[in-house]
C-alpha cells in the first residue's frame, strides 16, 4: 500500500476466497482491539464497518513509520503451535527493527488476527487476501480513476467529480450492512461507527473532532 501523510485512505481487504473472516461476536471484538494496538499510532478512525467476511476502515494518516520507544532492537519469544495434545506455546526468538511502518503493523495485525481464528476454527493458511487495498480520497495524484468490483466489494465510481468527496466513501462505509441485507438500518449493525457517529454508543475509536473538520 502506498501509504501517504496528511491523507485520507479507504483501507480494506476481505476473506481468502471471499470466506468469512468472523466466526464469532468475540472475533469482532478481539479484531477491534487489533485496529486500536496497530492502527491509532499512526492514523485517525474516521469511520470503519467490519462485516462478515471484510472489512472497511476509513483513515487518516498521521505517521507512516514510528520508531520503537526504546530506540534499538528488541526481541520476542512468542508462538503458539497445535500439537495432538492441545496447543503449546513454544520459544522462537524473532528480532524487530527498531523503526515500524504502518504497512508493516496492519500486516502483523492481520497476521496475528489470522493466528487466533485459525487457532479457534482449526484452520490453516491465510485468512485474508494476499493484498490489502488503499484508495486515497483527498489527493488526486492518489486515486484511482474509478472505483470498480473488486474482490468481490463494490467500490465506488470515481470519474463523476461529484463523487470524489471522502463523505461519499464516509457514507458508503456506513451502509454497507444495509446494502448487504444483514440489518434494515445502518444504526441496527453493531460492528461499525456508525452508531459511535450518532451518539448511541460513546465509542474512542473514531477522532470526532477530524470528522466535524473534514465535514
Amino acid at each position: 500500500m502506498n501509504l501517504v501523510r496528511d491523507r485520507i485512505f479507504h483501507i480494506y481487504n476481505q476473506g481468502n476466497n471471499r470466506q468469512p473472516i468472523f466466526f464469532q461476536e468475540r472475533n469482532y471484538r478481539f479484531f477491534l482491539k487489533k485496529m486500536n494496538a496497530h492502527v491509532l499510532p499512526y492514523a485517525d478512525f474516521l469511520a470503519w464497518c467490519l462485516m462478515p467476511n471484510h472489512f472497511h476502515w476509513m483513515v487518516y494518516i498521521r505517521e507512516t513509520e514510528l520508531s520503537s520507544p526504546s530506540g534499538e532492537e528488541q526481541l520476542t519469544n512468542k508462538k503458539f503451535i497445535i500439537k495432538n495434545e492441545g496447543i503449546q506455546e513454544v520459544e522462537k526468538k524473532v528480532r524487530i527493527s527498531n523503526s515500524t511502518t504502518l504497512n508493516q503493523s496492519i500486516g502483523t495485525l492481520l497476521a496475528s488476527y489470522t493466528r487466533a481464528v485459525n487457532l479457534q476454527e482449526g484452520f490453516t493458511g491465510s485468512l485474508f487476501r494476499k493484498k490489502t487495498n488503499a484508495i486515497c480520497l483527498n489527493d488526486n495524484s492518489l486515486t484511482l480513476k474509478s472505483w470498480v468490483e473488486s474482490m468481490g466489494i463494490t467500490i465506488l465510481k470515481r470519474d463523476i467529480p461529484e463523487n470524489q468527496y471522502t463523505k461519499i466513501c464516509f457514507d458508503y462505509i456506513h451502509q454497507n450492512p444495509v446494502k448487504a441485507g444483514l440489518v434494515s438500518n445502518p444504526e441496527d449493525w453493531e460492528f461499525s461507527s456508525y452508531r459511535d457517529l450518532t451518539g448511541i454508543r460513546n465509542g474512542t475509536l473514531i477522532n470526532r473532532n477530524l470528522i466535524r473538520i473534514w465535514g
